[in-house]
């Protein structure tokens, strides 16, 4: 178990818990099982629909979230989950293909605490700079 992730929650007795929020059935396996294989919970929702009904029944430590997806996109998530108080407010982290200066901005209005562009950050790096938000954000 050693170098997984919940060996970094010093205050806490459980698995970090992720909401993966991803549409390509590829990527979404495959971050699946990456974040799991770092001792990571991940609950996974196909649609915009899907994770606000995942939102309402749990309280995730972070939450991946993809712009471009079926029923509600990932603003609308967003926008929802603002507006909302029975989702809650986990930290939101985007992976996208959407990589405008006008989404970044929009996305960053609306309260993400990171934006990845998927064509351009390799699954290794994703996954390390997810274990080091969710180490520093458990330990406090």
């Amino acid at each position: 178990m050693l170098g997984q992730l919940e060996s970094f929650c010093y205050t806490c007795n459980y698995m970090a818990q992720v909401l993966l929020v991803e549409d390509d059935p590829f990527l979404s396996t495959l971050l699946k099982n990456r974040l799991q294989k770092e001792g990571l919970e991940v609950l996974l929702a196909k649609t915009g629909l899907e994770a606000l009904e995942i939102l309402k029944k749990s309280q995730p430590d972070l939450v991946l979230l993809d712009l471009i997806l079926p029923e509600k996109s990932g603003f609308e998530v967003l926008e929802d989950m603002i507006s909302n108080p029975q989702y809650g407010k986990p930290p939101v982290i985007i992976i996208s293909n959407l990589g405008q200066d006008q989404d970044v901005d929009r996305a960053k209005q609306l309260g993400v605490v990171d934006y990845f562009i998927k064509a351009q950050t390799p699954i290794d790096d994703l996954v390390q700079k997810i274990k080091n938000y969710l180490s520093t954000v458990l330990k406090k």
